[in-house]
């Protein structure tokens, strides 16, 4: 089992019976210690590798002997194939903790293909996203037994699937307009996920998070970029439906927000007030020059916020999110006025000079912040 000594230090630290210095050295201790013990780059990527090519191979063979299994021998391969996976990873737990989180993990994703056959075999595939709501709730026990990180993740990308999917089923395919609020939920709870990094002493589940949030924003924020909410379409703007959508698509990032940290909250308002603002700006007549504006606002403020809590890979996805913006705004408003030859010359100019002064611009902006706090897992 994952060890919680930090919920359990600062419990105590709160109570009165630790001081700052003890808890300090406690913490400093834990950390050399766990960086000891902990497992070395080459064995994560083999536990990787070797949970991916797994589960490959268990859907492989279950795929190729399919048709020859009556109703009762699929599910009964399908749960079988789930505790399988799960006993070995319980049976491992006190001898390689890694590979017990590896096979578990395994045996969670297997959950979700388990539920996916057992919804055809039945011919139960009316709604899919109850599929995804059965197989987040399976993930949760899991999280809750185990506390492994890698179920903490699931968690954290299956829920909003889910609340995406059920939005999916209710308006029209064809009306991509109407999916609008999917996508500002998306990019908004990316900011929270990005926000759960706090110090280097933070969980897996922590980076976790910190990681899909970082690698979810900017195609999020491109997407809303391009719908907008002013471009003419069958939205139903009086529609009680709607409007709950888009209400879901706002309190969702901003309670996953303040579960993660509610002292940093309030950034992560002003994050949701300005997908908010991109979304209006987006696709809009006459406002193409706004939304390039409000993004570079958007990257600004990212790099405030790195900036003020120490963390250097906000600052990094600024730096990034200015690139593409600039980039964006040259392909679509400068290049088609120009010639051809002045167009390649533009954008080789621009990338050598852009790429210089983004650069010259980010390791002053990292240089404002202390040492002590700046992350070590700089993307």
């Amino acid at each position: 089992m994952t060890k919680d000594w930090e919920g359990h230090l600062d419990r105590w630290n709160a109570a009165g019976l630790l001081d700052a210095d003890s808890a300090s050295r406690i913490r400093a201790w834990e950390c050399t210690r766990s960086r000891a013990q902990g497992l070395g780059w080459p064995v994560r990527i083999a536990l990787a590798f070797g949970a991916i090519l797994l589960a490959a191979g268990v859907l492989l063979f279950v795929s190729a002997h399919w048709d020859e299994l009556s109703p009762a021998g699929r599910m009964s391969l399908l749960a079988a194939t789930v505790a399988v996976l799960h006993g070995c990873g319980a049976a491992v737990a006190r001898r390689f903790e890694g590979l017990s989180v590896a096979l578990h993990t395994v045996g969670s994703v297997a959950l979700g293909a388990a539920i996916a056959l057992a919804g055809q075999v039945f011919n139960l595939n009316e709604h899919w996203p109850a599929a995804v709501l059965l197989w987040a709730i399976g993930c949760t026990l899991a999280w809750l037994l185990l506390r492994h990180w890698t179920q903490g993740a699931l968690c954290a990308i299956l829920f909003p699937w889910w609340l995406a999917g059920e939005w999916d089923e209710r308006v029209a395919f064809a009306n991509l307009r109407s999916l609008l609020p999917i996508w500002v939920g998306i990019c908004a709870l990316s900011f929270a996920y990005l926000g759960a990094r706090r110090s280097a002493a933070d969980g897996p589940l922590r980076k976790a998070l910190m990681w899909l949030g970082g690698l979810a924003l900017l195609p999020a924020a491109a997407i809303v970029a391009s719908f907008g909410v002013w471009e003419r379409g069958d939205v139903a703007w009086g529609s009680e439906a709607y409007w709950t959508a888009w209400a879901v698509a706002l309190l969702v990032p901003l309670l996953a927000a303040v579960a993660l940290d509610s002292r940093r909250a309030v950034w992560n308002g002003a994050a949701i007030v300005w997908t908010l603002g991109l979304a209006v700006c987006g696709n809009a007549p006459h406002t193409s020059l706004a939304t390039y504006a409000w993004c570079a606002v958007g990257a600004a403020g990212l790099a405030a916020w790195g900036i003020r809590d120490g963390r250097a890979e906000r600052v990094n996805l600024a730096v990034a999110g200015l690139a593409v913006t600039v980039l964006a705004f040259y392909f679509s408003s400068v290049m088609d006025k120009l010639g051809r030859s002045a167009s390649l010359i533009g954008i080789g100019l621009l990338f050598l000079g852009g790429g210089w002064a983004l650069e010259r611009m980010r390791r002053r902006l990292l240089a404002h912040m202390s040492l002590p706090r700046m992350s070590e897992e700089a993307l």
